[in-house]
């Protein structure tokens, strides 16, 4: 609105109130420099008539996705792969390289797809199409390298004013709206915030599971009735087998994160009431706020004090029992030692993968591996990491995984479970202007003494509750685990282990056999392994 009104006094004429006409007005007068002058979630496709030229451009921070097939001359781009292999002319090669990214990130990075021929526009670049060719750029980019010298009083001022005006803009809607609300610091400060600018209750909406230990609901309940915004409650009792198949359709290529259970039901249960949500996306990379910030960070001290590599990465370690549970204390210790003996980037990216390289190395069939192309996974995340230069390892850590895990996961999860049930969802967190402001930060403002969001906690203490700053981070989990053992035994052996079974092109099937059965047996968790096999397999079966 405010970008409409300043080109409205300089003498542009407006036939509509959409903010898609904003941008050709705003291209008229700036060309692609018009993109950077967005605040905002935006996937554009715009065609200069003048220049005979086509503009295609992502939003900063890959709010929004566009996929693109360029081939011997010819252009077919959406906003969802479904739409491009709709036509006759794209090419449904899959790509091996792709196929072991996905199970090392449980999602394929772009600029990549599945698909060997097609690609995704990567957050903040733009792509211009003429006279048969295709160039990409970037138009925005954050100055990692920079560490501001801002006092810390200062910066909770700042960061108070950021806030604050950033949900003050996305408050904006002439249909319903309400908020995500998990308990969690994030959202519930998002939701304390918004409601302060309301002059009635907001609507505040949380789903649970009635297994304790992936249940939040008391959390929100609690800062529902703090803020005094209208809650809906909802409790699940999710149906594995045929989510996993909707999931499959809707993400249009694979993609492992389980956390897409839960906010399908939510995106679900929030479109019944509202049009509009806001969410906490993007506080835990902006402020340092994931436990395994604190891994890394005991890692440096297990360097200087004892040789605990070997120690813990051991057998012994390996061997000991697993658990279903979601923060088990087992499994954590089992992933931080199996990375203490490798250089930072790789073991901060030991903690996060889905299958290690030696597990990959085992699974995969000869004929698969002759496929892949001399290129290492990791480097998606290397080069994330070795673009932050001299910057201390929990900024290096967090906002690496601001430009891969939040535009690769988080927004493409919350993207596809919204738009799914026509719910707009706005991530007031994600303000280009606060990511900005909160990459500069000296991480002695976001994390101290194994704690994290520390400028968060200065600055809005009094917004929340006290149990809501001190309780322990539970992530949005399902209980996979236990499902994978009940439920989805049956679908599990079936479909990885039949004889139908697609990804045998792939995988050696003894090796698929005996982590089925470590898991079923208890010997191992390997939930999100089989998790992120399942969603490969039933992905090949649907698409392929």
């Amino acid at each position: 609105r405010d970008l409409r009104k300043r080109l409205e006094g300089s003498g542009h004429r407006f036939r509509s109130d959409s903010d898609s006409e904003t941008i050709v007005h705003l291209y008229e007068d700036l060309g692609t420099e018009c993109f950077s002058h967005l605040n905002g979630m935006f996937a554009v496709a715009l065609w200069d008539r003048n220049k005979k030229q086509l503009i295609l451009a992502r939003d900063r921070l890959g709010k929004k996705p566009l996929h693109y097939q360029f081939r011997n001359g010819q252009l077919l781009f959406g906003s969802e792969l479904k739409a491009l292999a709709a036509a006759p002319s794209f090419d449904r090669r899959l790509s091996a390289a792709a196929v072991d990214k996905f199970l090392t990130y449980q999602y394929v990075p772009h600029p990549h797809s599945i698909y060997a021929s097609a690609n995704k526009l990567p957050p903040g670049h733009l792509a211009v199409v003429r006279d048969g060719r295709m160039a990409v750029q970037r138009y925005w980019q954050v100055d990692w390298t920079h560490e501001s010298d801002i006092g810390e009083p200062e910066a909770a001022s700042r960061l108070d004013e950021l806030l604050r005006d950033s949900i003050h803009l996305r408050l904006r809607s002439d249909v319903p709206l309400g908020a995500f609300l998990s308990g969690g610091i994030d959202s519930s400060l998002v939701v304390s915030l918004a409601q302060q600018q309301l002059d009635q209750p907001l609507h505040t909406f949380s789903i649970g599971f009635h297994e304790a230990d992936f249940d939040e609901t008391r959390y929100a309940r609690q800062v529902a009735e703090w803020v005094r915004s209208e809650h809906h409650e909802y409790k699940v009792a999710p149906d594995a087998v045929s989510i996993l198949d909707r999931l499959v359709w809707h993400f249009d290529e694979p993609f492992g994160d389980s956390s897409a259970i839960p906010t399908w039901y939510l995106c679900q249960w929030t479109r019944q009431h509202v049009t509009v949500a806001l969410s906490g996306d993007g506080g835990d990379e902006l402020f340092a706020g994931y436990d395994r910030y604190r891994a890394l960070w005991l890692s440096r001290w297990f360097d200087r004090l004892v040789p605990a590599g070997p120690l813990l990465g051991s057998r012994w370690v390996q061997g000991l029992p697993s658990s279903n549970r979601q923060r088990s204390f087992i499994r954590r210790l089992q992933r931080f030692g199996e990375a203490l003996n490798q250089p930072l980037a790789r073991r901060y990216m030991n903690w996060i993968q889905i299958f290690p390289e030696r597990m990959r190395a085992e699974l995969y069939a000869a004929d698969f591996v002759e496929q892949l192309p001399d290129e290492d996974p990791f480097e998606f995340f290397e080069a994330a990491w070795k673009n932050l230069g001299s910057r201390d390892l929990i900024s290096k850590a967090s906002l690496a995984d601001l430009v891969t895990y939040l535009p690769c996961d988080l927004m493409t999860k919350v993207d596809v479970a919204s738009m799914a049930h026509g719910l707009e969802c706005r991530q007031p967190l994600l303000d280009y202007r606060l990511v900005e402001f909160a990459a500069a930060l000296p991480s002695r403002m976001k994390y101290r003494r194994g704690i994290g969001k520390r400028l968060l906690r200065r600055s809005f203490d009094r917004l929340l509750p006290r149990q809501i700053w001190t309780r322990k981070k539970m992530g949005f989990g399902v209980p996979l685990g236990s499902w994978l053992q009940r439920e989805l035994r049956p679908l599990t052996e079936e479909r990885l282990l039949g004889d139908e079974a697609r990804c045998h092109q792939f995988f050696r099937p003894d090796a698929l056999r005996l982590l089925v059965e470590q898991h079923m047996s208890g010997k191992n968790n390997h939930c999100y392994r089989l998790w992120n096999l399942l969603i490969l397999e039933s992905w090949l079966r649907k698409w392929q």
